[in-house]
């Protein structure tokens, strides 16, 4: 049995994964948005998650290390660059998945390998993400121009001891997916499984310069945001496969 099962929804695939990868100084930024200002910019065939009666919009910044293909070892120009995630919350098959509105990334090369293989909307930027004592500094611009123009800066810590969201709670709702949801070419929502040990996070205080990386799906990001730091997380996954119509 896989260690993480007990903690996962659902178990994770007994097929060999493809890629292994890290993400490291990783910031969970959550905030409530209604259902119907996300519902119309999720794909109609993905049933869309709410927590407390509101779905969720996340804002995840992160930085990759030592992403590898399977048995074969990590390539310096592709597998260490910051990245920043625009997400929300869908379930298809009874399996909880993550929905990306974009991917940014500082590689332009893990972004046309991205988009081609797994087909998410990644796009590049200009990125850093620097740790200082216990802050880190983030800033990211987006540079292509298949994306609407996107910015991000903060300063972020930890602010408490580390631990695991329990089940039923809304830490567990926002981390606990292992799955990701995005459609091909031709609107099909595609599935791909994902699996790493559960989350080991820690409360979190952050100030925000500058953000606009909602502007693109229409959204307007209102109040505080939850937020949950994650030091670091070792992650599997697996190629996407066709789940439904769009």
């Amino acid at each position: 049995m896989n260690p993480s099962d007990a903690y996962r929804p659902y178990p994770a695939p007994t097929t060999p994964f493809v890629m292994r990868q890290e993400w490291h100084e990783l910031l969970f930024m959550h905030w409530r948005v209604p259902y119907d200002a996300l519902r119309h910019v999720v794909p109609s065939a993905l049933p869309l998650d709410t927590f407390d009666g509101d779905a969720w919009i996340g804002i995840v910044p992160f930085e990759m290390r030592n992403v590898r293909l399977r048995l074969l070892p990590a390539v310096p120009r592709l597998s260490f660059f910051p990245e920043l995630n625009v997400r929300t919350y869908g379930t298809l098959d009874e399996r909880p998945g993550v929905y990306f509105f974009s991917l940014d990334a500082a590689n332009p090369m893990a972004v046309e390998l991205a988009r081609a293989f797994f087909h998410l909307p990644y796009f590049n930027a200009t990125m850093h993400c620097v740790a200082d004592d216990k802050t880190v500094h983030y800033a990211s611009t987006r540079t292509d121009a298949r994306g609407a123009p996107a910015y991000f800066r903060a300063r972020y810590r930890p602010t408490s001891v580390t631990f695991v969201p329990e089940k039923d709670t809304l830490g567990y709702f926002l981390t606990a997916r292992y799955c990701l949801y995005t459609t091909d070419s031709h609107g099909n929502v595609l599935r791909a499984e994902i699996d790493h040990p559960p989350w080991q996070v820690q409360h979190a205080e952050c100030e925000i310069e500058t953000n606009t990386m909602t502007e693109q799906i229409g959204i307007k990001l209102n109040g505080a945001p939850h937020l949950l730091f994650a030091k670091k997380m070792v992650m599997v996954n697996w190629l996407p496969e066709k789940r439904a119509e769009g």
